[in-house]
């Protein structure tokens, strides 16, 4: 943002005794850098492509093998038309979603060629959208299972009720410590106001 405003644009194409222009030094001086971000970045990523396999594989079980099993006659859930069965296959149904687009987002991060370009903007986008939808998955998840409980100890209210406030606690501290949608949030303004500091260059 800084080049765009200040530096006057002939600077930008002038080279040095080693015939370098300032964006080519700028990339050799900091090669290893660049090497470092490739490897924390692949690493990241590897890392929730799995956790995100792992939440596919048991919301896409959880939703055959629904609490109570199912009616021996009909076929149908024991518990279908309960107002915590709807809750259950809903967030099922989301943590399924919001898990297998993280496993898509980070497969393209693993699948991508990690140009320099790539860090300005499109690789930490993609890395807080991915985080941001295996959070979802996880908060989802942790609804079903909730819900699941509401169905299966009914009638036990206090058992219930303990159960459930211990099993928000992850999702509370989580979001307490790192509130990933304010970083997308901010991203996504400076992304913006690049843009348009680079707009109005050209303009001038």
């Amino acid at each position: 943002m800084v080049e765009c405003s200040i530096v006057p644009p002939m600077y930008k194409q002038a080279k040095n005794v080693d015939g370098l222009k300032p964006r080519e030094l700028f990339t050799k001086n900091h090669e290893q850098l660049l090497n470092e971000g490739r490897q924390s970045v692949k690493e990241t990523a590897n890392s929730f492509t799995i956790v995100g396999t792992l939440i596919v594989a048991i919301m896409f079980a959880a939703a055959f093998t629904v609490p109570g099993g199912n009616d021996q006659n009909k076929g149908t859930p024991i518990f279908l038309g309960q107002n915590a069965f709807f809750v259950f296959i809903i967030a099922d149904t989301l943590s399924l979603i919001a898990s297998s687009s993280a496993v898509l987002i980070f497969t393209e991060i693993l699948s991508s060629h990690y140009i320099e370009e790539d860090f300005f903007t499109t690789s930490p986008l993609k890395l807080l959208f991915g985080i941001y939808t295996i959070f979802i998955s996880v908060v989802c998840m942790m609804c079903a299972f909730c819900a699941a409980l509401a169905l299966i100890l009914n009638g036990y209210n206090s058992i219930m009720a303990t159960t459930i406030a211990f099993s928000a606690l992850p999702i509370l501290v989580s979001y307490g410590t790192r509130n990933i949608l304010a970083e997308i949030i901010e991203l996504l303004f400076t992304i913006i106001y690049k843009e348009v500091v680079q707009l109005q260059a050209i303009v001038n």
